[in-house]
């Protein structure tokens, strides 16, 4: 069992628990996931590492309420435990040599962001920052992201905080103004991701975007993140969740994708009633 050290609730749909896992924090690094089940009948769920503490021998992960696992995940309190949590997986992300990165992160996405550009701020690569949400009351780590790079911009598409607008937007601006970056890494909705290396590529800007939306079960089998990559077939979770951004099918993606919104709902809703259930009890 893995306690829950530590829950908060970043908005009305994320929230972010530290759990005690020394084996896996020990290993972790920026981009990687771990698996993770609520409990013995629980299904297994990939969440990407948010962040990690060595010495502490914990992990923070951050998710979205959106399905019946993390519905399920939301009614733990801290002192809770997991039953199982499983890492560090996947492939970290390559940090090494880069002087000058645009990390960029959209709605949750910017929860995987987080680390990414930590780990190269502390690297002392220069790092600017772009984050975009719906509206202000979705504004999640401010705090955090500012401590995390060199240039900070955050963007919401209401302009209810900050600025209105897209992240593309803010790229835009900033490779008008002569930054040159060595790579940019986008992070988020796969549309925006797909928008960010429409952009980049049109400068030739080296891109790299996480495939995590795309995972399903995180080892391979049950092919729910089978994707395009330069014409080869790749998993997100075996392969990635990293790749070269110019080279993914994002149409496909958001296609594949799209096909498990309706058994996604009915399991939430289905959870949901149960929980409802245990509590009236």
């Amino acid at each position: 069992m893995y306690p829950i050290l530590e829950k908060r609730v970043l908005n009305p749909t994320v929230e972010m628990i530290t759990v005690l896992a020394p084996r896996v924090a020990k290993k972790a690094l920026p981009g990687q996931f771990i698996i993770l089940r609520v409990d013995e009948g629980g299904e297994r769920i990939p969440l990407t590492i948010a962040d990690y503490d060595r010495q502490a021998g914990t992990i923070t992960v951050i998710y979205q309420i959106v399905g019946a696992t993390t519905k399920k995940l939301s009614a733990l309190k801290q002192g809770d435990s997991l039953q199982d949590f499983v890492g560090p997986l996947g492939r970290a992300t390559e940090t090494e040599g880069l002087k000058r990165v645009c990390v960029v992160g959209g709605g949750v996405g910017t929860a995987i962001a987080y680390p990414v550009a930590k780990k190269l701020h502390e690297d002392g690569c220069e790092v600017d920052l772009i984050v975009g949400f719906r509206n202000k009351d979705l504004v999640i780590l401010e705090d955090e992201f500012r401590a995390a790079c060199t240039n900070f911009f955050i963007t919401t598409d209401d302009g209810s905080y900050v600025r209105k607008g897209l992240v593309t937007e803010v790229l835009q601006e900033r490779i008008d103004a002569g930054v040159q970056y060595d790579r940019v890494i986008a992070i988020g909705p796969v549309p925006m991701m797909k928008f960010v290396c429409l952009l980049t590529k049109k400068y030739e800007i080296p891109t790299v975007v996480s495939m995590n939306p795309i995972m399903i079960d995180g080892t391979g089998m049950c092919g729910g993140c089978r994707l395009s990559v330069g014409g080869e077939t790749k998993f997100a979770c075996v392969d990635g969740p990293e790749f070269d951004g110019h080279l993914v099918d994002f149409d496909e993606a958001m296609s594949r994708g799209a096909m498990y919104r309706d058994f996604e709902r009915h399991a939430y809703e289905e959870t949901c009633n149960l929980l409802s259930q245990k509590e009236a009890l």
